[in-house]
């Protein structure tokens, strides 16, 4: 049986790019074609109606999703969208990213990957309240502590996962707070979960430059994307002595300022980073090519592609996004020499401090801050020492090495497993 979803020879969608990047690791590490059809293809697909009465009576349907692409190396793992522009062949990208993500940081998950095609702006709290419970009521069969844990991601947050959670609770009998994590912290939440993911990017900046040989004090970063990823790094960056030069949202961008705090004091009260006063405005494209030692797209995906990746004049790059890379952007990239952190590396930080959090939940004992921060560097570290030796060992690019890691650990978990009946 093939995979459900077609492989393409041109590839600038973030499944192509997915796919793209699994029949390279499969060839790499001469896997066969009957792993390319088991690794290719998700093991469950849910597409549900997300009826929503909105406040003046009218009800507006809309399509809901959540994939489990794996739950061989455990239960899967992976966040809940809400997007105007998400659909199926996104979700199953981002389902299989986050399976090659986890196994690459050892933790014991599949991927998975959920959302509702709604834009969130235009939703009441009533609304968005009652769309995110009737959500969770469609999914309920497939979600749970040992089966799925959905998290937080675009266009969602922790009021979404408590009311997640809560659904749920109410249709267990009683409260189960191991079902979503990036929860409150008074809900079963863990301390350092909301900024985990930008923690992680700005580990791995550093270590970068220290790779390069570039000192992080005072080294300069433009980063694309000012929400969950971008704003958390800029500020930990910030707080290693690092130099955030520029910033931008879907409204554009800012350069000029003094604080990242002041920049989301701004957007907290407007809206949008586009008029910052004493800051000078540009563009996404326009940020994407300054002239900095360390560019980080943490927007959306395909922010660099083959028409944008050859103006990047940064030495690295280190994707906080999920698939921000096409492959044409990441072969004009390497012909470059670009030093390029990918996605499944530079952004686990959110899922490792997600599996504390869900630990934390199972065992009812939590962590302080420190043990939380402590933790999350000692597995990166962990990580990237694996990425860089593979990579040095077999002349690879850090992306290469990366889904080499992730991949490798899923089909052998396969292996071992067998096939039933």
């Amino acid at each position: 049986m093939t995979m459900a979803f077609k492989e393409r020879s041109s590839t600038e969608s973030p499944l192509d790019t997915a796919l793209s990047q699994l029949r390279r690791a499969i060839e790499q590490l001469r896997l066969s074609e009957s792993d390319w059809n088991t690794l290719s293809t998700p093991r469950r697909i849910l597409e549900v109606a997300v009826p929503l009465r909105r406040d003046d009576g009218r009800v507006e349907m809309y399509k809901g999703y959540r994939v489990q692409y794996s739950t061989t190396r455990g239960p899967s793992k992976g966040g809940v969208r809400f997007h105007q522009n998400i659909d199926l062949d996104e979700t199953v990208a981002l389902a299989m990213l986050m399976t090659w993500k986890c196994a690459l940081a050892n933790l014991p998950y599949g991927g998975a990957k959920g959302g509702v095609a709604v834009d969130p702006a235009k939703l009441s709290l009533a609304e968005n309240e009652r769309l995110t419970r009737r959500y969770t009521s469609e999914i309920l069969p497939i979600i749970g502590p040992e089966r799925d844990i959905p998290a937080p991601d675009v266009g969602t947050d922790e009021r979404n996962m408590a009311w997640m959670m809560d659904t749920y609770s109410v249709n267990a009998g009683f409260s189960v707070p191991g079902v979503v994590t990036g929860k409150p912290i008074v809900l079963g939440g863990s301390l350092g979960r909301t900024s985990a993911t930008g923690d992680g990017v700005a580990i791995l900046v550093r270590e970068a430059l220290k790779l390069k040989g570039i000192d992080p004090k005072g080294a300069t970063v433009a980063i694309q994307g000012f929400g969950k990823v971008g704003y958390w790094a800029a500020i930990a960056l910030e707080q290693m002595g690092l130099k955030v030069v520029a910033v931008s949202d879907a409204s554009g961008g800012a350069t000029g300022f003094d604080s990242v705090a002041d920049l989301k004091k701004h957007v907290q009260e407007s809206g949008n980073l586009s008029s910052v006063p004493g800051t000078d405005s540009l563009t996404n494209t326009e940020l994407l090519h300054l002239g900095v030692d360390v560019l980080v797209p943490a927007a959306l995906s395909d922010a660099i592609t083959e028409a944008t990746a050859p103006g990047i004049k940064a030495k690295i790059v280190v994707e906080g996004a999920n698939a921000p890379t096409t492959p044409a952007g990441d072969a004009i990239m390497n012909d470059k020499g670009l030093f390029v952190i990918p996605d499944i590396l530079a952004n686990c930080g959110g899922v490792i401090v997600s599996y504390f959090e869900w630990v934390q939940d199972k065992q009812n004992y939590f962590w302080s801050a420190k043990e939380v921060k402590d933790n999350l560097n000692s597995i990166l570290m962990r990580a990237i020492a694996e990425v860089s030796d593979k990579a040095k060992g077999e002349h690879l690019t850090w992306r290469e090495a990366a889904n080499m890691v992730g991949v490798a650990r899923v089909a052998q978990a396969h292996h071992l497993r067998g096939l039933y009946p």
